[in-house]
This record gives C-alpha cells, sequence and structure tokens, in this order.
C-alpha cells in the first residue's frame, strides 16, 4: 500500500474510494509514568513516551492500510497524523487520508 503526503501521485489517475482512519488510545505503564515525573525534575528525553507514540502510529498506520484494503484501495493520499490527549498519561494518535484506486 502506497501511503503519501501528496495529494496527488505523479503519473497517476485517481479514483477517489473516501476517507478511511485508523486510530488507537495507548498509555504507559504506572511505573514508567513515575520514571518519567521524575525525569521532568532533571531534563531530558522521555524515552518510554517516544517509544509508547511510535508504537500508537504504527498501530494507527495498520488500522488504516486495512480499513484501505477492505475498500479496495491501492494508495492512501493526503495521509496526516493527529493526536490528542485522553488523560494525563494516555493519548489518542488517529491515522487519516483518502483511500484511492488507480485507474492506470
Amino acid at each position: 500500500m502506497l501511503l503519501v503526503t501528496t495529494d496527488f501521485i505523479p503519473g497517476k489517475e485517481l479514483e477517489f474510494l473516501g476517507l478511511v482512519h485508523g486510530s488507537t488510545i495507548q498509555t504507559v505503564n504506572a511505573f514508567k509514568d513515575i520514571g518519567a515525573g521524575l525525569k521532568t525534575l532533571v531534563g531530558g528525553e522521555l524515552t518510554k513516551y517516544n517509544e509508547m507514540m511510535n508504537n500508537a502510529r504504527a498501530l494507527a498506520t495498520k488500522r488504516m492500510v486495512e480499513s484501505a484494503q477492505q475498500l479496495g484501495a491501492d494508495a492512501i493520499i493526503a495521509m496526516r497524523y493527529s493526536s490528542a490527549s485522553v488523560t494525563q498519561a494516555a493519548a489518542e494518535v488517529m491515522a487519516y487520508g483518502t483511500a484511492v484506486k488507480f485507474r492506470n
């Protein structure tokens, strides 16, 4: 499945199939959250949160691609991510775009 952030694919005529998305809500366990809280006192990268967000983006993307495959899509154009805080320690990540089929 081809994923692009552009509104077109050079050299391809596209048939638009519709909006597709995938999402997940992720959190780190309480002990890692406490460790991250302590890390804010001294500064530095919150690696457990980076891992959580990377995993969330991967899962949201996988779910979006599965949705597009159910429509018979060849690609997803105008692909984007969004995120929102659900609780202090949990975040929702959504991947979305437009499913398309190649005409040529």
